[in-house]
């Protein structure tokens, strides 16, 4: 049996001792310098955020990283912006790392981002952004997209606040086992649906406790925790904050979880679908704020706005209705996202918003501060910061063109007659690919950018053959 996946309560959190007092997120420079003085950090992690939102980087000594790299860098090779998930660079990125000799960039650490990490005991990770040899960002750059959408609400006078709920599925089997297995076959680590349920969940319930208090212990505050509807399927929600920290906690806090399955002995993904069941959502909730701290999406009673919303929220919303076919590629970026997003499936077809409608991809949620637009269009394989990054753009280009905002969505939007979602990554491709709002928005290279990235998910499915084409066309073909 798994110590942390079994019947009732493990001998590990029966005798775990007290945990010492977490350090203070981000971490001072201060404080670092201290443990690594004493022994009590041997390594740091320098990394950046790559178009799948996977952390990647290299370990350097502690030293080094206070004498140099902190103020100048780590270097790192193009390739790792210009990439599938396999690693491998095809034609057509905007940043073309063989074209440019498989060259450096550098990844300048935000210190910011400065954290120890519960599970590698010694080591502290920080997040970095990516310049080139001029000192300039490269525009491509995740964490830069985002940078650039939040620079023109600062433009403004607004700044963007974020919380993101991720889904994913754990399963009783290693990594090891499900690769060996071609992950087929795999045993949930629950057997029933566990929406909001409690004794279900009693099984699976110490090894979540165990990725919520590591990533308290990164500076990450848990608001909740509570199984969902896929056998095995669980959703930790995070409080919300500023935009960019909220995506660096997002990444980190995946890295995380793998990194504690790992050590667990058990598996988990957040794939967008994993099978016929329901799929795994990133439902992204954003609202923004002035330079006072008031809220922007408020309804101030001067009876301009409706349903308790502003001007700048019913304009905002429209944004979203306005480019969200547009940018479905930012929030859906492989074959597998697709598959998640069909009607009765919790999970939005259409285009369409409605007043705390969860059949809606916008749903409007909240009064006074904490008036906010849930959108859910994501699943949980999404890159956050280019999500993030679509949501906000689409809204500043409903807020700058005053878009009228259509009435809200009653009941099952996914059997309404409305304008639907692209039905296929290869639609989500073209288009974006087609769309003078991107151009105008993000500009033609990270349209350029991030078509090829979609292009070459493209190129690797049709490359492959599937179960389903054995089965149907093996010995009757």
């Amino acid at each position: 049996m798994n110590p942390l996946i079994g019947d009732g309560l493990p001998p590990l959190f029966e005798t775990l001792p007290p945990s010492p007092p977490p350090p203070p997120f981000p971490v001072p420079l201060e404080r670092l310098r201290a443990d690594v003085e004493s022994g009590g950090i041997t390594d740091v992690i320098v990394a950046l955020p790559d178009l799948q939102g996977r952390v990647q980087g290299s370990r350097v000594a502690p030293r080094d990283f206070a004498e140099r790299v902190l103020e100048h860098g780590f270097d790192a090779c193009l390739y790792l912006l210009a990439t599938d998930v396999e690693m491998e660079s095809r034609p057509g990125y905007a940043t073309d790392p063989w074209g440019g000799g498989l060259g450096d960039f550098a990844i300048v650490p935000d210190p910011g981002t400065l954290r120890y990490l519960p599970w590698d005991p010694g080591t502290a990770l920080v997040l970095g952004d990516a310049l080139d040899a001029d000192g300039r960002p490269v525009p491509v750059a995740p964490r830069q997209v985002l940078k650039a959408q939040l620079d023109r609400l600062a433009e403004r006078g607004w700044r963007a606040l974020a919380g993101t709920e991720l889904e994913f599925l754990v399963f009783r089997d290693s990594y090891q086992e499900a690769f060996e297995g071609d992950y087929r076959g795999l045993t949930t680590a629950t057997r029933f649906n566990s929406d909001y349920a409690l004794p279900e969940v009693t099984e699976i319930d110490p090894f979540v406790r165990r990725i919520r208090t590591a990533m308290e212990r990164t500076g990450m505050r848990v608001e909740s925790a509570r199984g969902e509807c896929h056998p095995g399927q669980y959703e930790i929600v995070f409080r919300y904050d500023d935009a960019l920290r909220t995506c660096d906690n997002h990444v980190v806090y995946k890295a995380g979880a793998k990194a504690l399955a790992a050590q667990a002995g058990v598996a988990l993904t957040f794939m967008a679908k994993y099978d016929g069941g329901e799929g795994n959502s990133c439902h992204v909730h954003l609202s923004l704020r002035d330079g006072t701290g008031t809220p922007v999406f408020a309804d101030d009673g001067s009876g301009s706005g409706r349903y308790g919303m502003s001007e700048h929220m019913e304009h905002f919303v429209a944004g979203q209705l306005a480019c969200m076919r547009e940018f479905s590629l930012l929030h859906a970026p492989n074959v597998n996202s697709f598959k998640r997003l069909s009607p009765q499936a919790y999970a939005p077809s259409s285009i369409a918003w409605g007043l705390d409608n969860r059949t809606c991809p916008v749903r409007v949620v909240g009064q006074g501060e904490s008036a906010r637009i849930e959108f859910r269009v994501p699943g949980g394989d999404a890159n956050p910061y280019l999500s993030v990054a679509a949501i906000i753009a689409a809204g500043l280009y409903g807020i700058d063109r005053e878009l009228p905002l259509p009435e809200p969505t009653a009941g099952d939007a996914g059997a309404a007659d409305l304008p639907r979602l692209p039905a296929s990554l290869e639609e989500a491709v073209l288009a974006w690919e087609e769309s003078e709002i991107a151009r105008s928005v993000f500009g033609p290279d990270i349209v350029r950018h991030y078509a090829a990235a979609g292009r070459a998910e493209l190129a690797a499915f049709s490359a492959t053959v599937s179960d389903f084409e054995r089965r149907r066309h093996f010995e009757r073909g």
